[in-house]
């Protein structure tokens, strides 16, 4: 990485990424296990992700009009002050209103915040590095992501196994209000753009202008992200739905065992996306768009070993660690892809719609998710006892979809 990469500015915002990332996913890890711990149920667990996920969905399209049109500093401070406060609310009332209801609102807040949140970041990388740097630049903020992910979980984990929930909830809220401070030294090039009316007529004609950009200059974009869609609805929600549940409902370990060891499954996880984001920065120039269709259909190929040995093994210890290993190596693999993608857009995207695309791609691509989570609770619930087919199941329809599109990637 040159000098022009770790500029000052760019330096601010990987530093305020790591604690911002890892109260986020410390508090993501923590909650939804509160829930099924509480309740054991896999379709409620399901289903209440599922809803809480949705305003990630309606808000990312949102947050990426409003970075291409205000300060992309001023938005990441606001929102992690807000992320504070919401875990300060959610604190507070825990023990007095519905724990369902309450739970599924703070989710809610929590994913909609990261669904505004995440169209700022990317968006500010061309505003910060040139274009020889995007890949790099990627593979760091894929990378930090990554290394909050893998100490997040663990330490939520070990903290929530050991002390319950409280301590988890006031450690994110210090994270959020660290990351809030840090990020209001972070200075980013800004060139506020000309509005044609209200609010919402230029909202309507900023999100048309990024779909026409999609449909009609770059379609293969548009074809790339629907396949995207498809993983997300069959694969990605199967492990979010799959690896909590298994873990600490179905292997048959003791309750605070399986607690710590869901976190550290969470922590392969990061791992794996931590390991692809690296990868992603040293074989940077090796890494060829149209060769990514591979990654996908190696990431639906490691479903399989999970399947079969829920099927043959009885031993708990040995299902989890087939599970764990295969959930990294999707992990690496994915993450590999995903920074191949979003350089690429970046790449082709002009400097005032960088935000609007992106925030488009994210939004279409993560509708399948509540979906998939909704879906997978049921099945799980449904094939209670055989688990085995429900991944198997998730594998194929994969592998599928993966072969059948890998020529959409060729084109790129």
């Amino acid at each position: 990485m040159n000098q022009k990469l770790l500029s000052r500015d760019f330096t601010l915002v990987i530093i305020g990424q790591i604690i911002s990332l890892f109260g986020n996913a410390t508090i993501r890890f923590a909650l939804p296990l509160y829930l099924l711990n509480s309740t054991g149920s896999s379709a409620l667990y399901g289903t209440v992700t599922a809803c809480a996920f949705i305003p990630a969905v309606l808000l990312s399209p949102v947050g990426g009009i409003i970075a291409d049109r205000v300060n992309k500093r001023n938005i990441m401070v606001i929102l992690d002050f807000f992320t504070a406060a919401v875990i300060l609310v959610f604190s507070l009332l825990m023990n007095k209103v519905n724990l369902i209801l309450l739970l599924t609102v703070t989710l809610s807040f929590l994913y909609g915040i990261a669904g505004a949140y995440q169209p700022s970041v990317q968006a500010s990388i061309p505003a910060l590095t040139n274009q020889d740097n995007f890949m790099a630049a990627n593979s760091v903020i894929n990378t930090i992501s990554s290394f909050a992910s893998l100490i997040g979980p663990v330490l939520g984990g070990v903290l929530y196994s050991a002390y319950g929930l409280k301590p988890v909830l006031w450690v994110c809220m210090v994270c959020f209000i660290m990351s809030a401070v840090m990020e209001i030294f972070i200075k980013i090039p800004f060139r506020k753009q000309a509005s044609d009316g209200g609010i919402l007529k230029t909202a309507a004609a900023d999100f048309a202008e990024s779909i026409r950009f999609i449909r009609r200059e770059k379609p293969v974009i548009g074809k790339a992200v629907l396949v995207i869609c498809g993983i997300n609805l069959f694969l990605a929600a199967m492990i979010i739905v799959a690896l909590p549940y298994l873990v600490t409902e179905v292997l048959n370990l003791e309750a605070s065992q399986a607690n710590r060891l869901y976190g550290f499954a969470e922590g392969a996880l990061a791992a794996g996306g931590l390991a692809g984001g690296i990868g992603a920065g040293i074989f940077a120039d090796k890494l060829a768009i149209r060769k990514s269709g591979r990654l996908v259909i190696a990431c639906a190929v490691c479903v399989f070993p999970m399947g079969f040995s829920l099927t043959v093994f009885s031993a708990a210890i040995i299902n989890y660690t087939v599970i764990t290993v295969c959930c990294f190596a999707i992990m690496v693999l994915s993450t590999l892809f995903t920074v191949q993608l979003m350089s690429f857009i970046q790449t082709e995207t002009p400097q005032n719609l960088i935000g609007k695309v992106i925030a488009v791609i994210l939004t279409v691509s993560m509708c399948a998710q509540p979906l998939g989570n909704a879906f997978y609770g049921i099945l799980f619930q449904i094939c209670k006892g055989f688990e085995y087919a429900v991944i198997l199941f998730s594998g194929v329809v994969s592998l599928i979809i993966a072969v059948n599109t890998k020529n959409i990637f060729k084109r790129f």
